[in-house]
């Protein structure tokens, strides 16, 4: 298998890196996180750059690109600390109108990559923890559509979304695989009530609750029931995303410990010099490398046919990332002492960032489990 990455690859990850550099600062990340919003500024770039048309085929009018392709552009997401909604509008909402749209609805790919619209994807609800068929908001039939009741939790970019695509049952029980419908909902719309607010590392979220949302014939995705296998498909996307930032942001926190064990002195030396020290900043390198394989892993697997493989790989990923995210993270924030704690530098900033994507889309338990789950059927089959 060749690992080497090709020039066009390359390309995508030292635009985005070339942008941020000069235009996406720590400071602006801040002052955008204070006002709970991102940078229609930068998503337009994003777009310019072909980042937003990337995932998608051709024939929807975007680049054709898979995995790999999406593992580099997240990479650079966490590098930066990048506050725009790229995982839910572009792998999760566009992912899932990929799959299921209609001509009509596929459209809206196009909008999405020329940065045009910005989506949010709400299927997660109070209750269902990360138990993807755990879903009571409803959809119940009317003469011209549908109308929605129910709620969702912590919607990741809802607060300046333009479009949301809802998950809703149209028949079964609370968990049933079977009768699961996807739904496009105007941010606008009647009934809807957006609860907005900012989570832990700086990145926006909401509470959405739907009282009677009528929803038209032509914005219902897919086959009535039958979107479950698509909700899966882009959740592991997302999961192989969140991998991909999350190793993005843990070399940058090397970078950042690195320069500052060299810099900063004590007893008349820099505390790089100090053997310990230099022990844990090479474990800290050692669990990068290992997350920089799964992920690769991950982002392979993404693509897999089958979903049980692709399933596996990608939890399997997700879960030893996750430890390395948490032994990273608090290695940077230990070197770094008291000034790893502060608001003002972004060691801490970073750390929020990792522990948040260790809880995204499963945490480090839940893959564990899953992962092990597939490796048992394996076993006995």
């Amino acid at each position: 298998m060749n690992f080497n990455y090709s020039a066009e690859q390359l390309g995508i990850q030292e635009a985005l890196n070339r942008y941020i550099e000069k235009s996406y600062g720590f400071e602006y990340r801040r002052q955008l996180a204070r006002d709970m919003t991102c940078s229609r500024e930068a998503w337009a770039m994003y777009a310019e750059l072909g980042l937003l048309a990337l995932p998608f085929a051709e024939s929807d009018g975007g680049l054709g690109g898979g995995g790999v392709e999406r593992m580099l552009v997240l990479q650079g997401f966490g590098k930066g600390l990048l506050l725009e909604p790229y995982v839910p509008t572009v792998i999760l909402a566009g992912g899932a109108l990929a799959l299921l749209g209609s001509e009509v609805q596929k459209a809206m790919i196009t909008d999405i990559a020329e940065g045009k619209l910005l989506m949010a994807f709400a299927h997660q609800e109070p209750e269902s923890r990360y138990c993807r068929t755990h879903v009571e908001t409803s959809a119940r039939r009317t003469p011209s559509g549908w109308v929605l009741n129910g709620r969702k939790a912590s919607v990741h970019a809802a607060p300046f979304a333009d479009r949301f695509l809802i998950s809703a049952r149209v028949d079964g029980a609370a968990r049933d695989p079977d009768g699961i419908s996807l739904f496009l909902v105007d941010a606008a719309a009647t009934g809807l009530a957006c609860d907005a607010y900012g989570m832990h590392d700086g990145t926006c979220a909401a509470e959405l609750r739907l009282q009677d949302v009528a929803v038209a014939e032509q914005d219902a995705i897919g086959a009535p029931g039958q979107a479950l296998a698509a909700i899966e498909q882009v959740l592991d996307h997302a999961v192989a995303a969140s991998c991909a930032e999350s190793l993005g942001a843990m070399e940058m926190l090397m970078t950042l410990t690195i320069e500052y064990l060299q810099t900063r002195k004590q007893f008349g030396q820099p505390i790089g010099k100090f053997q310990a020290l230099r022990h844990r900043a090479a474990e800290m390198q050692i669990r990068i490398e290992q997350a920089r394989a799964m992920t690769l892993q991950a982002a392979v697997q993404s693509d897999h046919a089958n979903a049980a493989e692709r399933g596996a790989g990608v939890s399997g990923a997700k879960a030893l990332i996750g430890e390395a995210a948490r032994f990273v993270g608090q290695q940077a924030v230990q070197l770094h002492g008291g000034m790893g704690l502060t608001d003002e530098l972004s060691v801490g900033h970073y750390f929020k960032r990792l522990t948040m994507l260790e809880a995204a889309y499963g945490d480090t338990d839940y893959h564990l489990g899953r992962y092990g789950a597939h490796m048992q059927e394996q076993m006995q089959s």
